[in-house]
């Protein structure tokens, strides 16, 4: 395959929040250092992150110009001369934190912020951060695995976790957990604002598989999940809230149980903090903040999804984008109509 020299990107617009994507053309590199890989990107899925960064509201600061998104699936087109563990034509992505390969990292280097991301046609990556996709998904199943994927995999204590996961919401991070759940016979219990959102998670795990929460019509959803549970509680909270629901995910968990800090959509004001310490202390409970995982926990969850192929495939939204249509994608995910992950097909 014959490769153009220049590509298509879409790189943050200057000036104030919220910014918008501008399409710029850059330069495909004439050659290949000896441990880069060149990879064609065939799909793009995004993360409340990369929406949250475009308005202003993600606390951490991103280089100016920045190619968003670290979330894709791609092909490898191009090899340097001491790269051997992968060939052209494999299915590859890169992982989200560049720095983080065995989980001991010091510094972060994260894709779409820290660094250029893959909202583009192609890009170049050293063979030390790229990770194998399973075979048996597509392209845009394949994409949704880098964030969201090992953020829930990571959440719910995989593999050594069992019992049952309260998870909030259904956006990609909760619908991934729904897929882990059911692969590997965990009982979620998945909570919404939405009926038509819960009754489509019932029908992806089997009405008899999981079991639902409507949070506006029940606000004290922490004594649905008890009652789920005879008493007992849950053993992991995938919490997406924040310091808003922290209390109610407490008691919503078994002893020894753990609640897992993924996101903020209830927002960063920590005068919000209950008493934690009580009750982590009465329940023997863990509270574990969530960063994504290392290219260990990817490859590792790849693994999981191919052994688990029938039928254990990502849960994308309904509404698919175009690489043209990349505004429209983080305008739709902005808006929090979809349900799972938001896809943008190269």
């Amino acid at each position: 395959m014959a490769l153009p020299k220049t590509y298509r990107a879409f790189r943050h617009s200057k000036g104030n929040t919220p910014t918008t994507l501008d399409l710029a053309t850059e330069e495909l590199p004439s050659s290949l250092k000896s441990n880069e890989v060149l990879i064609r990107i065939h799909a793009v899925s995004l993360n409340y992150r990369d929406v949250a960064m475009m308005h202003g509201t993600y606390p951490v600061k991103i280089i100016e110009r920045c190619i968003p998104a670290s979330d894709c699936a791609a092909e490898v087109v191009g090899i340097g001369s001491e790269v051997h563990d992968f060939q052209i034509g494999d299915r590859v992505a890169p992982i989200f934190d560049l720095n983080n390969i065995d989980g001991t990292e010091e510094e972060r280097l994260v894709l779409g912020g820290d660094v250029d991301g893959v909202l583009c046609e192609y890009a170049v990556f050293d063979r030390n951060v790229l990770f194998h996709l399973p075979k048996h998904l597509s392209w845009e199943e394949a994409a949704c695995i880098t964030c969201a994927g090992v953020t829930a995999w990571n959440a719910l204590d995989m593999p050594r976790s069992k019992g049952t996961a309260l998870l909030q919401g259904t956006g990609g991070v909760s619908m991934f957990s729904l897929l882990i759940c059911l692969g590997a016979g965990i009982r979620p219990i998945i909570t919404s604002s939405s009926d038509q959102k819960l009754d489509l998670a019932k029908a992806i795990g089997g009405s008899d598989a999981v079991d639902t929460i409507n949070y506006r019509d029940h606000p004290q959803w922490e004594e649905d999940a008890l009652r789920f549970t005879n008493g007992r509680g849950v053993d992991v909270v995938v919490d997406n809230v924040g310091p808003s629901s922290i209390a109610q995910s407490l008691s919503s968990l078994a002893r020894r149980g753990t609640v897992s800090l993924v996101g903020f959509l209830g927002g960063f004001d920590v005068d919000r903090f209950p008493d934690t310490v009580t009750p982590t202390l009465l329940k023997s409970a863990t509270i574990r903040g969530i960063s994504v995982g290392s290219k260990i926990d990817h490859q590792t969850l790849c693994d999981f999804l191919s052994e688990k192929d029938i039928g254990l495939r990502p849960i994308m939204d309904s509404v698919t984008f175009s690489f043209e249509e990349s505004q429209a994608a983080f305008d739709h995910l902005w808006d929090a109509n979809h349900m799972g992950k938001v896809v943008i097909k190269l």
